[in-house]
């Protein structure tokens, strides 16, 4: 089946128009965290908003019926509500909340009354799961191992800790900092607790983090449906920062003996039980050691121990996946040149077929008890996440419209695209584009490197909010990206600086051609790799009028020697700098400062371990060494992402002023 996906018509989306900048696209409500009742008839979700001034981002749960309706607002205390849970009755609702200081599990009526607190504890409390019996509550704590569930234990560490006068940092081994945060000697685990908040057990006793860091994505822990064991994603490994070996293990919810479940040499995680417990069901990579190999489907029959993969024969990458309530097939999302639509496999092994699409990515996919009504959120390049439903026969319905007034009066277009010798671009035009114009040009490059732009939303690195300035956005996908085949995605192993750096100048040259665009007038930013792709243009064209780089890498050996997941670099460049340093001198734009000479806003926070600071101001010296024009922004509060409301506001600003100011915009 295939349903047809609603979209805005441009006279609808133009009627009346408000430019759509910085301050309004802040004002959107971001929806998120859907989770449909057992008994498949309401969805609790949850709604965060931003208050500029106050510089907080508060998050609040929702419920909506499936039938529709109007979302009824449940919590309004604290800052921070989330991960909505529901009781195997539907008559409650667990949840994450800090409105008594700190995050801790609540307890809820479905109409939002009645809640108090489950747990009290030191080392807090997120990640919620409810078991189907009801009877336990899974979740996660940053735990001192040597304390574990023991709460008068790790309360006494924490404020001996926090008297000590001295703040130095010791260590004797890697990954002693990670993303934004310093390693510490708590350890995040999975504790278990009884519904009414007694008998705390640790699950995952030990030094490791469990599940390991992740920035986003399925969960890596699920309960069994009999309710009596726990599987879970661990990294074992010796040395974590150089190796993505992460494992499915399981352990019996009461606590006690952990076994390992998986063998494989790269990455295991997201385990999911089907709805009769029979079966077991995980992503996997195959290669050891390398973060961007394909994703695939796995499946574990419980009785017989056979292991199945579903998904060789596609070659793209399983995403979020969820189990049909008859356990005999699965949907999985997957991302397909720009676009994320969800297929259906069967358990048992057989080809995948599409059951919804369209220019949009969906994610969060649920069933209704019956089977014949799907819950997911979609989203766009011009439209933020709402909440739909699928019902074979009768298409999709938008249950939740947050933002639709919002956008369809500001100045949001659909995306377009074009294909270039193989690589997909995506366009967005400015408000009120007539082909009769010019068009100053603005080129957005994306991060991972093995990323990819598409129809989805987000708050960062927005180009409904450039293209609203009065610029001709092109974001161009090319070799490196995902959706497109691993061997595409492959191809930029060990080559940051050739093939991309060509498919993105094929791009520019067919962009000038456009009798839309201004050739004279073009810049082009990036973030991450499309910082570090930034910097690489810097040393290697003069094309663009502007360049804008954040948290780009510029030096390849000293960015080695300070981010924290060394299986990175080991993987894309061979080695480390010692053991290839050919290839690091090869394509470090340091090497190319000589060259440097187009004007260059440089943006970092200080907190982002993954490409440190340094890089940046490395950056920043080069260039004002060789008198290039330049200005450097720091951010002492962020990391790899601008994400506070108002430093989001100053990202924003300095980004458009600086452009602005070289390409001389009418």
């Amino acid at each position: 089946m295939r349903f047809v996906l609603p979209f805005l018509t441009a006279g609808a989306l133009f009627a009346q128009r408000q430019t759509f900048d910085v301050r309004m696209m802040l004002s959107l409500s971001r929806v998120s965290e859907p989770a449909l009742s057992p008994n498949g008839k309401q969805v609790a979700f949850t709604v965060q908003t931003v208050d500029i001034e106050k510089n907080i981002k508060p998050k609040q749960i929702y419920v909506v019926a499936v039938s529709g309706g109007a979302p009824i607002q449940l919590t309004r205390d604290g800052t921070d509500n989330e991960r909505p849970r529901w009781s195997p009755s539907s008559e409650l609702i667990y949840f994450i909340s800090d409105r008594g200081g700190s995050s801790q599990i609540w307890v809820m009526d479905n109409a939002g009354g009645h809640a108090r607190q489950i747990t009290h504890l030191s080392t807090e409390a997120g990640g919620l799961l409810v078991s189907p019996d009801g009877k336990k509550l899974v979740f996660e704590s940053s735990v001192y191992p040597e304390c574990g569930a023991d709460d008068n234990c790790n309360k006494d560490k924490i404020d001996a800790e926090a008297k000590n006068k001295v703040k130095a940092r010791i260590y004797t081994s890697l990954l002693y900092r990670h993303w934004t945060t310093w390693e510490t000697n708590r350890r995040q685990h999975l504790l278990v607790v009884d519904a009414d908040g007694s008998n705390v057990k640790d699950l995952t006793p030990g030094p490791h983090d469990v599940p390991p860091f992740s920035l986003g994505g399925p969960d890596d822990y699920a309960i069994s449906m009999d309710s009596l064991e726990v599987a879970f994603t661990m990294n074992a490994d010796p040395d974590p920062a150089t190796s993505t070996n992460s494992d499915i293990y399981t352990v019996p919810i009461t606590g006690g003996e952990i076994h390992k479940i998986t063998i494989g040499l790269g990455a295991d995680n997201s385990p999911l039980y089907s709805p009769d417990g029979k079966m077991l069901a995980w992503r996997s990579q195959m290669r050891a050691g390398y973060e961007s190999d394909r994703w695939r489907l796995m499946v574990l029959d419980r009785t017989s121990g056979k292991t199945t993969n579903l998904s060789e024969s596609l070659d793209r990458w399983v995403g979020s996946m969820t189990w049909l309530p008859d356990s005999e097939r699965l949907v999985f999302t997957s991302e397909d040149r720009g676009r994320t639509g969800v297929q259906m496999i069967p358990a048992s092994g057989g080809g995948a077929r599409s059951i919804i699409s369209g220019a949009s990515t969906l994610d969060d996919v649920q069933f209704t008890p019956d089977g014949d009504t799907m819950i997911y959120t979609q989203q766009s390049g011009s439209m933020p996440v709402e909440i739909f439903k699928a019902t074979a026969g009768s298409g999709a319905v938008a249950l939740t419209h947050f933002n639709d007034l919002a956008i369809q009066n500001s100045t949001v277009r659909p995306l377009e695209e074009m294909w270039v010798d193989g690589i997909q671009t995506f366009i967005v035009k400015p408000p009120d584009f007539s082909p009769a114009k010019k068009y100053p040009v603005l080129f957005l490059i994306h991060g991972g490197p093995q990323g990819a732009w598409g129809e989805t939303w987000s708050y960062r690195w927005n180009p409904q909010v450039f293209a609203s300035a009065g610029y001709l956005i092109v974001m161009p996908n090319p070799r490196g990206s995902t959706g497109y085949g691993q061997k595409f995605i492959d191809d930029i192993n060990g080559d940051w600086g050739g093939k991309v750096y060509d498919d993105i100048m094929a791009v520019a040259d067919q962009i000038e051609k456009l009798p839309y665009a201004d050739a004279d007038r073009m810049a082009a930013a990036g973030g991450s790799f499309g910082g570090y792709m930034i910097d690489w243009i810097l040393g290697h064209t003069t094309r663009f009028k502007a360049l804008v780089t954040h948290s780009g890498v510029y030096d390849l050996r000293s960015m080695a020697g300070e981010t924290e997941e060394l299986w990175f670099p080991k993987w894309e460049f061979n080695g480390m700098p010692w053991d290839n340093p050919e290839m690091y001198a090869k394509w470090s734009p340091s090497f190319f400062a000589n060259d440097f000479k187009t004007p260059t806003l440089v943006l970092h926070g200080e907190l982002d371990y993954r490409v440190p600071v340094g890089q940046g101001m490395q950056l920043f010296t080069a260039l004002q060494m060789q008198k290039v024009p330049s200005k450097i922004v720091l951010f002492p509060d962020e990391g790899h992402w601008i994400s506070k409301p108002q430093n989001s506001v100053l990202w924003y600003g300095q980004f458009l002023e600086w452009v602005g100011e070289w390409l001389k915009k009418p």
